[in-house]
């Protein structure tokens, strides 16, 4: 049996396209910067040259790292939303407790879920959501799970 996994944060189409324009445009600013850099009039002193090469080349290796990594959350986003809304079955997460959680300037709790429906053994997951006073032990959640691979949502 598969591990449990929490769906990504859903994105629709719209925000989906503007996110991959946005990680498009991350990903080619570096080598946009070495083109320029390597094809400017005038020449730039030698000093100057390889300093410019330097930092476009490490612009040019963030850039594209940060916009692929950025571009494969995006999608595996989509292909989650596909995947709960054509396998998905119906469910209920019970929480059995719930902790405070420190995430820099963002707390918020993480929840222990039981999470059961038909068609399927219960499993426990953690998720971390905002600090919500009806979020409490004992407290049922609706949920979303596929079954094969125990893919789960909780709105």
């Amino acid at each position: 049996m598969s591990t449990p996994r929490q769906a990504e944060a859903r994105i629709g189409p719209i925000g989906a396209l503007l996110c991959r324009l946005m990680f498009l445009a991350i990903c080619l600013s570096g080598p946009a910067m070495l083109v320029a850099a390597l094809t400017a009039e005038p020449p730039p002193s030698t000093k100057d040259f390889w300093g410019l090469l330097a930092g476009d080349v490490f612009m040019t290796l963030v850039g594209v790292g940060f916009g692929v990594l950025g571009l494969r959350l995006v999608a595996r986003s989509r292909r989650d939303a596909r995947h709960l809304s054509a396998a998905g079955v119906a469910a209920t997460a019970e929480i059995l407790t719930v902790a405070d959680r420190v995430d820099g300037e963002d707390p918020g709790l993480t929840l222990r879920l039981r999470i059961s429906g038909p068609g399927f053994a219960a499993f426990e997951a953690d998720v971390n959501r905002p600090v919500d006073r009806a979020l409490v032990p004992g407290a049922a959640l609706p949920a979303t799970v596929v079954p094969a691979d125990r893919l789960f949502s909780i709105p």
